[in-house]
């Protein structure tokens, strides 16, 4: 029986429902302990080739994404996009409609998420959303996959993202985990809140779920019996201009050893990477005892292999 998810693109979280969802992140787990269990290589994927398209610079996202495609048996391709005709001007949808003659499927990491709208419209393949302005869907799988791990469950975990709400891996958090029941808060100045129509999705799944969506501006409030705290860098690429306004702004949503002792004594401390220590988190926190980072960084490489087999496997 094919998976449900065969052939289809994957832009945003939204683009799964919650059993899907959780069927990526069930597969990811699977896919995880069949490594460990010596399996490294899984060919599902033998023969087949997956585009590979960075605008932006990558270390997690580049090698766990090759690794990934390798462990299947598929062979990665990868470009920047000045190795492209597109650095010369030409459409992404001609560059969509050439590669997917060649290749098995195309995963972007872009700028503006309308690139990976223009590819999914003119590609016959699979695109996949290695990150964009808008979202960072692979990133939320392997944090659902990490939390989890940890916690036994997602449902009715109180998951409190610190910082700048408004980005992508905030806007990719919120809706994977409302979508598994999870109970997320959000502390932000009202400013760098969510997008209205994430927000909108995303209390939609938590009604069907039974989680809830919460808004804070004051951290210390967001965070009492948390058992997840999470932020990201308080400037992401693109928007060094932002970077003086936004430490003034974000200063008081620094996640320390204050900030977490409001949270549950076992909270875990997630960040997707890099982190900017003494900024959006402290030394302290990144390299203590509630942290988790490096799971859930190596997590990305089992969330990505999960989603690559769901998509292409016959």
């Amino acid at each position: 029986m094919p998976s449900p998810l065969h052939g289809r693109d994957l832009l945003s979280i939204n683009d799964l429902s919650s059993e899907e969802l959780w069927l990526v992140v069930e597969t990811a787990r699977s896919f995880k302990l069949r490594y460990y269990s010596g399996e490294r290589v899984l060919p599902v994927l033998r023969g087949y080739t997956i585009a590979l398209i960075f605008e932006k610079p990558s270390t997690r996202t580049r090698v766990s994404m090759e690794v990934a495609a390798l462990q299947l048996g598929a062979t990665p391709l990868v470009f920047n996009r000045n190795e492209l005709q597109l650095g010369r001007g030409e459409p992404v949808k001609d560059t969509a409609r050439v590669l997917s003659r060649y290749v098995d499927a195309i995963a972007a990491r872009v700028y503006s998420h309308r690139t990976l709208e223009e590819m999914a419209a003119y590609s016959d393949k699979p695109v996949i959303n290695m990150l964009s302005d808008y979202e960072h869907p692979l990133q939320a799988i392997a944090d659902m996959l990490t939390i989890y791990e940890k916690k036994g469950r997602i449902q009715g975990v109180k998951i409190v993202y610190v910082g700048d709400a408004r980005n992508n891996v905030a806007h990719s958090l919120i809706l994977a985990a409302s979508k598994l029941g999870a109970h997320i808060a959000v502390a932000a100045p009202k400013s760098l809140w969510p997008r209205r129509e994430v927000l909108e999705a995303a209390e939609e799944a938590a009604e069907e779920s039974g989680g809830t969506v919460e808004l804070y501006e004051d951290p210390r409030e967001a965070v009492r019996g948390a058992d997840v705290v999470y932020t990201d860098v308080w400037v992401s690429m693109g928007e060094e201009e932002l970077a003086e306004e936004r430490r003034r702004l974000l200063q008081p949503y620094q996640v320390n050893r204050e900030l977490m002792s409001l949270a549950k004594r076992d909270a875990l401390f997630m960040h997707c990477l890099p982190a900017h220590r003494g900024e959006e988190v402290t030394e302290e926190v990144l390299e203590g005892p509630w942290s988790v980072v490096w799971d859930q960084a190596e997590n990305r490489l089992h969330a990505q292999k999960a989603v690559l087999a769901l998509l292409l496997a016959p």
